[in-house]
């Protein structure tokens, strides 16, 4: 087999450069949440009262869960990706906080991932070791609740009423959130 040198340096120069854009960007991030940590701790949701749409998603059974069906159940809906940084930064908190609720049937989580690969994603929480349900989209999210930014974290009363909106990494261990989801449980 020959092993054109060009190439190889080409590709190895590649590779140097994306993982230092890589650890640069991860850096810059990892400084930029700790600097926000309180300012996410405090705020990390934006309030609303809309009414939700009627969205769709499919587990990893292939079964289609509908935000309307969940209707006198809270709904935790994250939208993420495997390669977005943020999205892995928040999700041991997100995590933590499914672990705090675990034996409430009222709280459902939804970690949609957007990628739509379901078995991928599925292996990735198996290799992280987090035990959170993952979904893929199964129908069109309103623009008014995705604008394309992720993470994205949604959160719906028992009512079907958005009464979160969080867009970026955030800390979801924070005593605000547990407090209000408690409060949202007890509604």
């Amino acid at each position: 087999m020959k092993i054109n040198i060009k190439k190889s340096i080409a590709f190895a120069l590649l590779a140097v450069a994306g993982l230092t854009y890589a650890t640069i960007n991860a850096d810059s991030f990892n400084k930029r949440m700790s600097n926000e940590s309180e300012i996410n701790k405090e705020e990390p949701l934006v309030s609303s009262s809309q009414q939700v749409p009627d969205i769709k998603f499919k587990d990893k059974n292939g079964d289609e869960v509908s935000l309307h069906a969940l209707k006198g159940k809270v709904v935790f809906i994250n939208l993420w990706t495997r390669w977005c940084p943020p999205c892995i930064q928040e999700m041991p908190s997100i995590n933590e906080l499914r672990k705090t609720f675990k034996d409430n049937d009222d709280l459902v989580f939804l970690m949609v991932d957007l990628d739509g690969e379901i078995e991928t994603a599925k292996k990735f929480m198996e290799r992280k070791k987090y035990d959170l349900p993952v979904h893929v989209p199964n129908s069109e999210i309103p623009r008014e609740l995705f604008s394309g930014s992720i993470p994205t974290t949604i959160i719906v009363d028992k009512q079907n009423n958005i009464v979160g909106r969080r867009v970026g990494g955030a800390d979801y261990m924070s005593p605000k959130i547990v407090e209000s989801i408690e409060g949202l449980l007890n509604e």
